[in-house]
């Protein structure tokens, strides 16, 4: 085993925390739900604890993959359990580190079975945190699979139906084989691409550092790039949710749990842009150069239809999980540019929109579990009973919105600025998506928390507590604080960006070629 400085204490905390628990919690009784609650909160309290720590003892003078964890595992193939952040990384691994310790005390409202939906909610955790880490093609695919797989019993069993008019529109046990069916087939389609990557590469190696490396002197042949880019895109695609296959997306969002929402939107859909940025991209710059302004094309797709369709819904969830999809089209457009400004947005954007999206889900989880019901015209005038989730709502809104103050301007307009030069049409259509999302924002948060009180709902109860507060309080004020002083993070996305770009922009070297024999030469 080889650890490098500090990568024992931190990465490893990290990842580790939230799988022990797991463990730990199946000889846990299940009686016992309020010790189960707090290992649970104890686990992923650790895991942010390590997050904050990774990013601020991150050396950006040296750059590169730090706090290194490499144990060998098979070495006849090349396998290893290679763990390491970049600048990338390590933003992402803070930003589910936020999403999963509020997640989980957002759970609170869980009240039956609550030993298992811990232990599926761990796990969850463990396998997002893995793919943010993993520095190996082996354990990435794995890591992914074990995010992906504990999402059919978390919506199947806690989840609830989709009903319009008392008539369900979808069924837990509806939304959560669909979401099972997408995810499975595009994570078998990039396990192609990932198999072939590998045997592409002559070196019988699955470490992503030593593939970067060869790959910038000696890369694929054009043609393989080809084929094996679009593999990559579209399997890990299918979970950002690319159009046209992200109807799973707001269906899942709908059905699941109001925590495992927060996960979903806030962290999963993240999977698919960050292996895209990760493997694709980097490793392939070919491919990237002829396939990327394809995906710029349909990021507008992403964005448009998933707004227009986001403001035809009268399902909080269902809004929510469109407005996911839509925004996901700004992170797809920002890495389609392979620009500094659109990269570094897209990255920033999946950050700030993590947070955005998870607070969105929590208010709206809690108005659920206070009025029994998300359908908007069955709602109205909860800012009196509900001031401090009303708050809160408005702010997610304006977030949402793309208002300056708060992360998700600073980082669309990276991303919008990136795309003008090279993409002049997507970003014009961008900047119409910014519109559309303010006017379904708006009719929610009217709907919702002003205009007449449906004296038919019952008597709801705000979030009073300050320990109810605090994954609100968290969530918001991370978004304030990087919309108004950006820069650290930005500086921190960027020293991981730049050598991505050069590699995708730069032709690779040219090989030594042996010289002429002269005419008549023997």
């Amino acid at each position: 085993m080889m650890l490098t400085a500090s990568s024992s204490s931190l990465l490893s905390l990290v990842l580790l925390a939230p799988a022990a628990a797991s463990l730990l919690l199946c000889l846990v009784p299940s009686r016992q739900a309020a010790w189960v609650r707090r290992i649970a909160v104890l686990a992923t309290g650790l895991s942010l604890a390590g997050a904050l720590a990774i990013v601020w003892r991150y050396d950006r003078s040296l750059a590169g993959y730090q706090f290194e964890v490499v144990v060998p595992w098979i070495s006849s193939l090349g396998i290893s359990l290679h763990l390491g952040v970049d600048g990338i990384g390590a933003v992402l691994v803070l930003l589910h580190a936020l999403c999963s310790f509020c997640g989980v005390l957002i759970s609170y409202s869980i009240k039956d079975r609550v030993k298992e939906y811990y232990i599926f909610y761990l796990i969850l955790i463990t396998g997002v945190f893995g793919v943010f880490t993993s520095l190996d093609l082996f354990f990435f695919y794995f890591f992914y699979e074990m995010a992906v797989i504990p999402m059919y019993p978390l919506v199947g069993i806690w989840g609830s139906d989709v009903k319009e008019h008392g008539r369900v529109l979808y069924s837990k046990e509806y939304a959560a084989m669909k979401l099972t069916i997408y995810l499975t087939a595009g994570a078998v389609l990039a396990l192609i691409g990932l198999l072939w990557l590998y045997a592409g590469s002559g070196l019988q190696t699955s470490d992503v550092v030593v593939l970067e490396h060869h790959f910038a002197f000696s890369p694929l042949p054009a043609n393989v790039q080809h084929m094996i880019f679009p593999l990559l895109v579209l399997g890990f695609g299918v979970i950002a949710p690319m159009w046209p296959f992200h109807s799973w997306s707001p269906i899942g969002h709908a059905a699941a749990p109001s925590a495992v929402s927060m996960l979903h939107a806030g962290v999963l859909m993240k999977l698919g842009s960050y292996a895209i940025i990760r493997l694709a991209v980097s490793l392939m710059p070919e491919g990237a150069r002829l396939w990327l302004p394809w995906l710029a094309g349909l990021c507008v797709m992403n964005i448009i239809y998933g707004g227009l369709v986001a403001m035809a819904q009268k399902d909080l969830k269902l809004i929510i999980g469109y407005s996911s999809s839509s925004h996901m089209g700004y992170v797809l457009l920002g890495i389609a540019t392979l620009t500094p400004l659109g990269l570094n947005g897209a990255v920033l954007l999946m950050f700030a929109h993590g947070l955005m999206t998870a607070l969105a889900f929590a208010i709206v989880g809690h108005v659920y579990d206070q009025t029994h019901t998300r359908y908007l015209p069955e709602l109205g005038g909860l800012a009196k009973p509900l001031p401090f989730i009303a708050t809160c709502g408005v702010m997610a809104a304006m977030a949402s919105s793309g208002l300056p103050g708060f992360a998700n301007f600073v980082a669309e307009l990276l991303v919008i600025l990136g795309a003008w030069d090279r993409y002049r049409l997507p970003a014009v259509l961008a900047v119409l998506g910014v519109v559309i999302t303010s006017v379904y924002m708006l009719r929610l948060v009217r709907g919702t928390f002003f205009g007449p009180t449906n004296d038919s709902l019952p008597h709801a109860h705000d979030a009073a507590t300050p320990f109810a507060r605090l994954p609100y309080v968290i969530l918001t004020v991370a978004l304030l604080v990087v919309g108004c002083w950006p820069r650290p993070l930005i500086a921190l996305i960027d020293v991981s960006t730049r050598p991505i770009i050069n590699r995708a922009i730069q032709p690779a070297p040219a090989l030594p070629q042996h010289p002429a024999v002269p005419e008549g030469a023997q």
